[in-house]
Parts: C-alpha cells; structure tokens; sequence
C-alpha cells in the first residue's frame, strides 16, 4: 500500500453556535497506522461520524479513491469499503458469535433465501469461518455474545466490522476499559490487521498510541493542532500544554 488512504478538505460540522469539526484538512498515509489524539470534545468521533457517514457535513470533503463520500449514507461508504467500530459496543446479545458474524456477512453480501436456511450458503459460512479464526474467536463461536467478556465483545465486534472485506477500517477507542490481558491482545489483533488494511484509530491510551502508531494527530477544539511521528508528537510543547501534560522527567 502507499499513497493516501483518505484525504479530507475543509471538513467542518456544526451543531448550533459549537462548531464541533472545524475546517479541517488530513491527509492519511496508506500503509501507516495512523492515530487521532486529544481531549475530550476535540472532535475526534464527530471527525469518524463525518467520515463514516453517520452524520453529513456542512462544508467540505471526504475523499476515498478520488471520490467524495462526505454526502454518502452508511451503506454506500461502506460499500465503498469503509468500516468502523463504535465507542459503544453493538452486537446482538441474545445470538451467538457465530450468527452476529453471519448477519453482517448476509448483509454485506446481500444474500439472502426464505427457501434456504442461513447455514445453507457455504460462500457466507465459510466467510463466517474465515473471521472467527481472523479476530481469534473460533473458541467461542457457539457462545450467547452477551455473555463473553469486554474483549472478545469488542473482538466480535472488530469481525463484524471486517465482514465487508475493508479498504480503511476506523476504530473508535477499541481498547476502552478493557484489561491489561485484554489490551495486549487487542493491540496486537490491531497491529496484524494494519499489516493488510488502512487502520485509523481514536485512542486515549498513550502508551498504546505512541508504541504502534505510526502517525499521530492531535485534534484540539475541533482543529487538527498537530500531525507527525510519535516521538515528535510527545516532545510537542503545544500538544504537551493541551493534551499530554508535561514529560515524567519534567515533573
């Protein structure tokens, strides 16, 4: 992969007199994992909502292989081969690992027979098959999902998101609240995962952020304040004063 992955122009969203995206412009390296940084109401999630279609923007553009998405719905910028992960963890509880996956690969697929029952499709089941053992919960593929833990839910939950075969995958803090056996396989199942897609990630972990990512940019009230490696977005005085504190070895 080279090239850019995603490019935005003067992307801006309001929402009464709070302009939450404010003119921004990101260029976003293929082959690179890159991260989105900040404090809290910087917006960075407002940015993925523009991105992934689930609000429209009010001026600008989103550009993925030469084509403006910003005015698209969901399912065209997904099927443009876009996809994310919530905040929020959204599965159905009630059916298995199994059957969550094959949902969203009926869909993406659009297949679909009132005459044929669900595991009758080889094509989908082995697609099914094929995302357990990417997201590691063959294990489990028989379990209700609401009563595996954070970390295969959130695990569940990144499948779901790979059923379309992404170009950009969008993970909106995938490690939240999970434990540290838990972080460490994230992080790692997130790692192997840039290795084959455009990853893009909004994270509050720091530690996470500066040991994978490869670049690193830091939103601040609605701006893109700075973009660059993540030892020169850590020794950033600017970054430091608004987001990341001073150094341990200043305090």
């Amino acid at each position: 992969m080279s090239g850019t992955a995603l490019s935005i122009r003067g992307l801006t969203k309001r929402f009464g007199g709070l302009t939450a995206v404010d003119h921004v412009d990101l260029d976003l390296v293929s082959g690179k994992l890159n991260a989105i940084i900040g404090p809290n109401g910087a917006g960075k999630t407002t940015l993925f909502n523009l991105i992934s279609g689930i609000i429209r923007a009010d001026e600008g553009a989103v550009l993925f292989e030469g084509k403006d998405v910003a005015q698209a719905k969901p399912h065209q910028i997904v099927a443009a081969g876009i996809s994310r992960t919530l905040q929020i963890k959204s599965v159905f509880s009630g059916l298995s690992v199994e059957d969550n996956l094959r949902i969203a690969v009926f869909a993406h697929n659009k297949t679909f027979s009132f005459l044929r029952p669900a595991r009758g499709f080889r094509s989908v089941t082995e697609r099914v098959d094929e995302l357990l053992e990417i997201v590691g919960l063959t294990r489990l593929r028989h379990r209700l999902a609401g009563t595996i833990s954070y970390g295969d839910l959130a695990l569940l939950e990144l499948g779901i998101a790979l059923a379309n075969d992404p170009k950009l995958l969008l993970l909106d803090e995938p490690i939240c609240g999970m434990s540290p056996n838990e972080t460490e396989k994230t992080v790692a199942k997130i790692q192997d995962l840039a290795g084959r897609m455009n990853v893009v990630l909004i994270e509050h972990d720091m530690e996470v952020v500066f040991a994978i990512a490869d670049d690193v940019t830091v939103m601040a009230n609605g701006k893109v304040l700075a973009r660059g490696k993540p030892k020169d977005i850590a020794a950033n005085q600017e970054v430091q004063d608004v987001y990341l504190g001073a150094p341990e070895g200043d305090l």
